[in-house]
């Protein structure tokens, strides 16, 4: 019954074939098993940016479901790199992406790219072994490296915009330290507003061993 079906044709295309909806389905469910592993569990927790969770993941899937239905015409290597350079060189029009994360919305790409076109030679468990040394990576970088184990990150809307100049940095530190109430160890200018006076900083703080986020 199933042979029968695949053998039914409309217009010239194939109406359905099992194999290769089985290849996407699998793929697809390892590709969004470890995204949500990258963007939700290790990204969002650490940086508390929304914004950056939808937009890697909508990226994440599209690029996937391109690469996957695109690779199938044998364009394979130069095609994925060819990709990759085309999203190496993306930039918002309203907003500087930080470095940060633009790594992870690479690391989001790079994910799509090899659980869509990886070949058929490579066996599931290589593919499974590869994605997790992508998440390892990051998770040990991240908890032991480059943050302290209680250390977060938010953005926030400051209105005292002559405490933002270089030589106030001490009393801008402290201001938000009495206001916030957080153990604040710095302080980024994320962007100003001259049209209404204020500016949005990104602080680095850190809760006390006895506090619970709940950020």
């Amino acid at each position: 019954m199933f042979e029968q079906i695949e053998q039914f044709s409309l217009y010239g295309i194939q109406l359905i074939n099992f194999e290769s909806l089985g290849s996407l389905v699998l793929r697809f469910s390892i590709d969004l098993i470890f995204a949500f592993i990258v963007i939700r569990m290790i990204f969002y927790k650490i940086y508390k940016e929304t914004d950056y969770v939808f937009t890697m993941f909508m990226i994440n899937i599209c690029i996937f479901l391109i690469v996957f239905l695109l690779g199938s015409i044998k364009l394979k290597i130069g095609f994925a790199f060819g990709l990759f350079a085309v999203f190496s060189i993306i930039r918002y029009r309203t907003e500087q992406i930080p470095i940060k994360q633009m790594t992870y919305l690479f690391v989001a790409i790079i994910i799509a790219v090899i659980n869509a076109l990886t070949h058929k030679k490579v066996s599931y468990v290589e593919l499974l072994l590869a994605n997790s040394i992508i998440v390892l990576i990051i998770y040990v970088i991240e908890n032991n490296f480059l943050h302290k184990k209680n250390e977060f990150v938010k953005l926030i809307k400051y209105e005292k915009i002559e405490l933002i100049r270089p030589e106030n940095y001490d009393k801008l530190l402290a201001d938000l330290k009495m206001r916030t109430g957080f153990n604040i160890n710095r302080v980024e200018v994320d962007s100003i507003n001259f049209l209404n006076d204020t500016a949005k900083l990104k602080i680095v703080y850190e809760y006390p061993d006895n506090t619970k986020n709940k950020a």
